[in-house]
């Protein structure tokens, strides 16, 4: 098991099965850690995006990577909603990703109820057995909202950049009625109350497995 601190932290590994899931599980933990911690080195991989997502996906990862210290963003075409099926091909880009050797990854939470977010989780598990890795939420339809154990606070400035980002950059989702400002700004405020977080707003993350 990978022992971590926030100050330790050098290399950080974020998946996400579709091109907005970083941005919404993590992206203000990202904002923060990139602004207090310069010269991160962040690999960002999103595994179904095509055509205008893609587009969108890459431009996302450079304004919330702004200010790392050095970033790979990789995208690939995974069937959106089909991952249960392709798992062998998703495994074998799964193994890809090892060389990067991060200190910390970041991916969907276990226990979500979109197949392709627990494909991810799994894989992540299996590839990274000696590595921190915070599983992230993401608020949707299914009502698959959990009981979360690590909180990060995030500053109300954070949030909203993380918000308007995320309007910005994700136009092809602006028509679903969940994708809002004040959606991502109210998972927000709740994770941060639960945590009695010193900014009001925060974070939240499953850690199934840390040594401190």
């Amino acid at each position: 098991m990978h022992q971590f601190g926030l100050n330790t932290i050098k290399r950080i590994l974020c998946v996400g099965a579709h091109s907005d899931d970083i941005e919404i599980g993590c992206g203000g933990t990202l904002l923060k850690l990139t602004a207090e911690h310069p010269g991160l080195d962040v690999m960002w991989v999103v595994c179904s995006a095509g055509g205008e997502r893609t587009k969108e996906a890459r431009a996302s990862a450079r304004d919330f990577l702004r200010r790392s210290g050095s970033s790979q963003v990789v995208v690939w075409d995974f069937r959106t909603s089909f991952f249960p099926y392709e798992g062998e091909r998703i495994k074998e880009s799964f193994e890809s990703l090892k060389p990067f050797r991060p200190d910390i990854v970041f991916v969907h939470h276990r226990d979500d109820r979109h197949q392709d977010h627990r494909v991810l989780s799994d894989l992540a598990w299996n590839t990274f057995r000696s590595h921190a890795i915070l599983e992230y939420e993401i608020p949707k339809y299914d009502g698959d909202m959990g009981t979360p154990n690590v909180f990060v606070p995030i500053s109300h400035a954070l949030c909203r950049r993380k918000s308007k980002l995320l309007m910005r950059h994700f136009a092809s989702q602006r028509n679903k009625h969940w994708f809002s400002e004040e959606l991502f700004l109210a998972t927000a405020r709740l994770r941060g109350m639960e945590c009695n977080s010193p900014t009001h707003y925060a974070e939240a993350f499953y850690g199934r497995k840390l040594l401190l």
